[in-house]
């Protein structure tokens, strides 16, 4: 749980980090931003910012800002029996992240990377198997198969990547470490 105080600064915060990267969002945007702090208590390290700019049952458009150092996870996105069905039925959410601005080091399953750029947050590391870094600057993508453990964390700058996949819908999001709580409350 966080404070609408900190919901605050983290949103301002991500805007900053947006508008440094050309990105120009309207006010109810910036209004809407959603700050996940994942329910653990440690919004410094651990969270994102979010934009949706669409979410349909057969695609979705988002900005995702890390502030610098913060990580997002392990998770996965599951088959879920809802949304759009197509001809391979409902595998899971497949995303594409897209670098535009700072740098991001995205971790998923492959041959572990030895002396990777980032750590798990301190206290956390068991729930972090996903150990394969990709390093993703400006301009550079990659996608992420349905129902694959993956995490991220972003240079020391902040980041903020496009993703662009088939619906989203967060709370069937599974994490790894148990204690995440993937809808954030805010205490007022």
């Amino acid at each position: 749980m966080i404070t609408r105080a900190e919901w605050k600064e983290a949103r301002d915060r991500a805007v900053e980090i947006l508008e440094r990267a050309g990105i120009v969002l309207i006010p109810k945007e910036k209004e809407e931003m959603e700050v996940a702090d994942l329910g653990l208590g440690d919004l410094k390290h651990t969270g994102l910012e979010i934009v949706v700019y669409v979410n349909t049952d057969r695609y979705c458009a988002k900005e995702l800002v890390l502030l610098p150092n913060q990580t997002c996870p392990e998770h996965r996105h599951p088959p879920t029996g809802k949304g759009n069905q197509g001809k391979m039925g409902n595998q899971g959410k497949m995303e594409t992240f897209r670098c535009r601005w700072g740098s991001v080091y995205l971790y998923v399953p492959g041959e572990r990377t030895e002396n990777p750029h980032t750590r798990p947050p301190k206290g956390r590391e068991r729930f972090y198997t996903a150990l394969h870094e990709i390093e993703l600057r400006p301009g550079e993508q990659y996608t992420i198969p349905p129902n694959t453990p993956h995490w991220f964390q972003s240079g020391s700058e902040g980041v903020v990547v496009s993703e662009f996949s088939s619906e989203s819908i967060d709370e069937t999001d599974v994490f790894r470490d148990p204690k995440i709580e993937r809808i954030t409350k805010i205490k007022e």
